[in-house]
């Protein structure tokens, strides 16, 4: 299969495009704006809880939508269409967290969900549009290089925001809130433009339906849905391996959603944060050009075990750290393996799916994706709930009340390293070879 430049690079693209919703709003600028603007004055563990239940609401919603999404793009051939009707959805909620007031925590939840909605559902079919920018030799190196693009673009626009916070004066503006509510509309904007590139560069396979089908395309959709679900419980590796990534991307999501909110619940300034994720950003830049190469050499699945590894390990410090420095260790420690556990999961699935329907199988990864982002940070944010009860004194002083909650937090971040040592142990049952021929079987 030839494959034009063109269209590898616009499909890149998308990534440096959607990649600032997930730097400045999911990771960087809501979780702060969130806990000192729209739910000011509220205990720091009652706020991650609110804060994990808009990210596990807004997962359910994509989640139960995912593979009936991806069926009907498939019969139809609309996966472009579909990524554009999702993306200018998040970017018209990114735009309108601007005008969400002070104290209205529950409209900006509303707000920031939907926002999630629209970069999750496009992803689906971001995702489903690889096989046609790469040749399968190269297919870890060109996943590799989406999430590279995704880090770089996004830390640029990120390193433009973080300016704007930490110096406002400088660009002209009041303070840091305004220049918080001012880089939403950069995202809006950046992510907008940039999502033309993959709209306009790369092309689309245009499939037939198969004889019988029904007319309808969503009628159609639905009844391919079942159809692939009765596929996919024969497919024992790719359930096996869906069922790995649940859990271990799990641990990524949540660490990637909750990490700046768990810093500031130990007591680190909001400032030092926001730079510590914009480190991740720019070492996690070459680092996922690096992961897509030890795909190449290692494989895959011995890359996602290293990354996992790293995880650990990193979860295990963050775990006990007390100075902000630290946070900054482990920010270049995620960067390094971030980008690589997300583009060979991706590419190692590619090659267990049959050739001819990508979006609905990858309607299914992403299903799956979503349900690890609904349960990790409700587990994060009841983890926390419950240590602090359990560890709160009848009449407790302020001490007491910092103290408390910096060790409820500290449990909450360990309960992680449940679903990162669950997703290891089932991965080393998934088979590739086997899954290749089932799915050629089918």
């Amino acid at each position: 299969m030839k494959i034009s430049r063109k269209a590898l690079w616009g499909w890149a693209m998308y990534d440096w495009a959607n990649s600032a919703f997930a730097t400045t709003v999911m990771s960087g600028f809501f979780p702060v704006f969130f806990k000192q603007y729209w739910s000011a004055g509220v205990d720091v563990n009652l706020s991650t809880a609110r804060l994990g239940l808009g990210n596990a609401a807004a997962g359910l919603l994509v989640a139960l939508a995912a593979p009936i999404l991806g069926a009907v793009a498939d019969r139809g051939a609309a996966r472009k269409r579909f990524l554009a009707l999702f993306a200018y959805l998040g970017v018209l909620m990114t735009g309108a967290l601007y005008f969400v007031g002070q104290g209205q925590w529950v409209f900006a939840v509303l707000v920031y969900a939907m926002g999630v909605i629209g970069f999750s559902g496009a992803n689906i079919f971001y995702d489903a549009l690889l096989p046609e920018v790469s040749a399968e030799k190269n297919v870890d190196f060109v996943s590799g290089l989406g999430f590279s693009m995704g880090y770089l673009g996004g830390g640029l626009l990120f390193l433009v925001n973080v300016l704007m916070v930490v110096m406002p004066q400088r660009f002209g503006l009041a303070d840091a809130g305004q220049a918080v509510r001012i880089g939403f509309l950069t995202v809006a904007l950046w992510w907008g433009f940039f999502t033309l590139f993959i709209l306009f560069w790369v092309p689309e396979t245009q499939t037939v339906p198969p004889p019988g089908a029904t007319t309808g395309i969503w009628r159609g959709g639905f009844a391919q849905l079942k159809h692939t679900f009765g596929r996919v419980r024969h497919m024992k590796t790719v359930l096996l391996f869906l069922c790995a990534y649940w859990l271990y991307i799990d641990g990524v999501d949540t660490i990637i959603r909750m990490a700046v909110d768990y810093g500031m619940s130990l007591g680190f300034a909001p400032n030092d944060l926001l730079l510590a994720l914009l480190v991740t950003q720019f070492v996690g830049f070459p680092a996922a050009l690096v992961f897509g190469r030890l795909g190449q050499r290692l494989g895959p699945r011995k890359g996602i075990y290293i990354a996992i590894g790293v995880y650990v390990a990193a979860t295990l410090w963050g775990v006990r750290m007390t100075r902000k420095e630290e946070f900054y260790v482990l920010a270049v420690v995620i960067g390094l393996v971030q980008g690589g556990i997300q583009a060979l999961s991706r590419s190692y699935y590619s090659r267990l799916i049959p050739a001819d329907k990508p979006a609905e199988f990858f309607g299914f990864y992403n299903m799956l994706g979503k349900f690890a982002a609904i349960i990790g940070p409700m587990l994060v944010g009841g983890v926390g709930l419950f240590v602090r009860r359990l560890l709160l004194p009848v009449d407790p002083t302020p001490a007491e009340l910092v103290h408390v909650g910096a060790m409820a937090a500290r449990w909450s971040m360990a309960s992680v390293l449940i679903l990162f040592a669950a997703g290891a142990f089932l991965l080393y049952f998934v088979d590739e070879e086997k899954g290749r021929k089932q799915a050629a079987l089918l």
